[in-house]
């Protein structure tokens, strides 16, 4: 038997269920009751497309230092689900913790000799005190967690306000969740010890909240001026649109008359939603779609008209696992491509790629003033990992002197004062056109919006220089964009190196974790988060300063290194690809390994050479 680990306010416990057995919001709570005692925490919840039924998991990693990444490896199972026993039991790392029900008897051969297992009859102590076959289900998920609470040395009156707070306005369930909390921590304080993986109060989360990204991104919309939201329901962008309504119920409603001041629309497909959001856009009002990739490739031709008839909207994009159905309920970075070409013919439009909530809801701002300064359509990249978990960040900033950055609009005034007006015409060299609202001028602003060829002033023509001019000049606009989308980040080795890595969006705590630990090697790595595309000339600059440039995503066919190479005429073999795409969140250890694989590999080389 090898001796167990001991570790305070650092680990991981992965809750190991079945889909429709209440267990998340138990699972949750432990989350947040850890949360409560001041060590940061970082939770995401894995679960399957159907209703019921199939696995599921919740891994929690409790981090005093706020490592926000998934780490990889258990140190303890809570296996409550006996259809993967085997698998995860596997995941426990040497030394580790493995809790189940113990109920009924299982041989030897099911455990492991180098894991401490901890068994509980939580199915008995159900069964002797509830008769009801849904409350022995419900409850089972509470009892473990008082377990876990003396397993873990959590503080029982922490999670019993949880308990309060969950059920406020349902008073008559307050009491037996209590005591099924109580259950559990009683059966562990009478028969079992508590483990060398402790929870330690402490002060480390500071002012920084625990959040969705989908809710912060909806909040950022409110921010940004949004007052339009046309959706159709696809995971997991649903809960980004829920939120948003919920928002404008608070913030969007005129406290003299009662009346909303936003419209929200659920449309009947996502073509439909986008189509309402160009008009809605094309008639003045800040408008957005949420979706994920099935909704990209449906709302192509309408993105393509929002490009070439030059008009604000904004999709908020939370990526999943593809293609076609693929996985719904897992994470991935696969849609860049399909996103910055949107459209057929040649088009090319703005990313936004946030690495946590508080830059969901800052980007997811901002991306309505790029919209208007842009005339074109914006995409905020979230993915699931960031969209559906909870994140500890930093407080969102929320200025009410801020102004709404309309653009480049011809008002009354100017069109009085006989300005030239082209809507199509490009007066500043930037490439951004002027435009005016509908009815701004009764005889003057007017024009044409139309999908067709046009000459600036929006008349018709299919003349090939003058389709030719209209396309250069949209290649201006987008060049102006690299000043206006945000900046990338850079992070630079304590050493100087010679080899770098380019990520972005949620990768981002794993990546910092990896870094640290290919660092405490002798891996001296310098480091950029890309924020926008199109790319800033800096991300070039740091592709050219290094001799090799690692790009770490998470899809199958490198699509952040192809858009590099794309734009920027980068050697391919300049940039290594570290690709990771089983549909779970990134790993600090996967980062680490195949980065230290591919150093180890290429330093036996140089070795052999010499």
């Amino acid at each position: 038997m090898q001796k167990p680990v001991t570790r305070i306010n650092d680990f991981v416990v992965k809750f190991a269920n079945v889909n429709g057995s209440g267990s998340a919001s138990a699972n949750a709570m432990f989350a947040k009751a850890i949360l409560r005692m001041g060590v940061p925490v970082a939770a995401r919840n894995i679960f399957p497309s159907n209703i019921q039924g199939l696995p599921t998991w919740y891994e929690v990693r409790v981090s005093q230092e706020g490592r926000l990444g998934r780490r990889g490896g258990v140190d303890l199972m809570v296996a409550m689900n006996p259809q993967t026993w085997d698998r995860d039991l596997k995941e426990i790392e040497p030394g580790g913790y493995l809790f189940y029900d113990s109920s009924k008897p299982l041989p030897p051969e099911k455990f492991r000799d180098d894991i401490t297992v901890i068994g509980a009859p939580l199915t008995a102590i159900c069964n002797r005190v509830y008769t009801d076959p849904r409350q022995r289900q419900l409850f089972k998920n509470v009892i473990y967690i008082g377990a876990l609470a003396g397993l873990l040395d959590i503080d029982i009156a922490v999670l019993e306000q949880l308990v309060r707070e969950e059920f406020k306005g349902k008073d008559r369930l307050i009491g037996p969740n209590i005591e099924a909390l109580h259950l559990g921590l009683g059966h562990v304080r009478e028969h079992l010890e508590p483990l060398t993986l402790r929870v330690k109060p402490a002060d480390a989360i500071g002012d920084r909240i625990y959040v969705e990204g989908n809710s912060a991104a909806a909040l950022g919309a409110v921010y940004g001026g949004a007052s339009v939201c046309a959706w159709y329901p696809i995971t997991p962008s649903t809960s980004l649109a829920e939120a948003f309504t919920g928002y404008c119920e608070d913030y969007r409603v005129d406290p003299e008359t009662g009346k909303a001041r936003y419209a929200i629309v659920q449309a009947e497909d996502e073509i439909a939603s986008i189509g309402i959001v160009v008009g809605a856009g094309w008639n003045g009002a800040r408008a957005f779609t949420c979706t994920s990739g099935p909704g990209i490739s449906l709302m192509q031709e309408f993105v393509g008209l929002s490009y070439f008839a030059e008009i604000p909207a904004v999709i908020f994009d939370v990526q999943r696992g593809g293609p076609s159905t693929g996985m719904p309920t897992r994470t991935q970075q696969a849609d860049i491509l399909a996103a910055a070409y949107a459209a057929h013919g040649d088009t090319k439009h703005p990313l936004l790629f946030p690495e946590d909530p508080a830059e969901c809801f800052e980007m997811g701002a901002q991306a309505f003033d790029l919209a208007d300064r842009l005339q074109t359509t914006i995409f905020v990249m979230l993915d699931l990992d960031i969209g559906m978990n909870e994140w500890l960040c930093r407080p969102f900033a929320w200025d009410d002197a801020r102004r709404l950055d309309r653009g480049k609009v011809m008002t009354y005034d100017d069109l009085e004062a006989g300005r030239d007006f082209g809507r199509y015409l490009d007066v500043d060299g930037d490439g951004i056109p002027y435009r005016t609202y509908p009815g701004v001028h009764p005889d003057k602003g007017g024009y044409f919006t139309r999908g067709t060829s046009r000459n600036p002033y929006a008349r018709y023509s299919e003349e090939g220089s003058v389709y030719v001019d209209n396309m250069e000049r949209l290649l201006r606009k987008f060049e102006t964009a690299k000043s206006l989308v945000p900046a990338p980040v850079r992070r630079d080795a304590k050493r100087a190196t010679k080899t770098g890595v380019i990520y972005f969006g949620s990768t981002t705590p794993a990546m910092h974790e990896a870094l640290d630990a290919l660092a405490g090697q002798g891996r001296h790595i310098d480091a950029l988060r890309v924020r926008g595309f199109p790319f800033a000339d800096a991300v070039f600059d740091f592709i050219a300063a290094h001799e090799s440039v690692f790009v770490v995503e998470q899809n199958r066919d490198a699509q952040l290194r192809t858009l590099i190479m794309n734009e920027g005429g980068v050697d391919p073999g300049k940039l290594i690809p570290v690709l990771h795409y089983d549909g779970t969140p990134i790993t600090a250890r996967f980062i680490a390994g195949e980065i230290n694989l591919t150093m180890g590999a290429a330093s036996r080389v140089t070795e052999a050479a010499e």
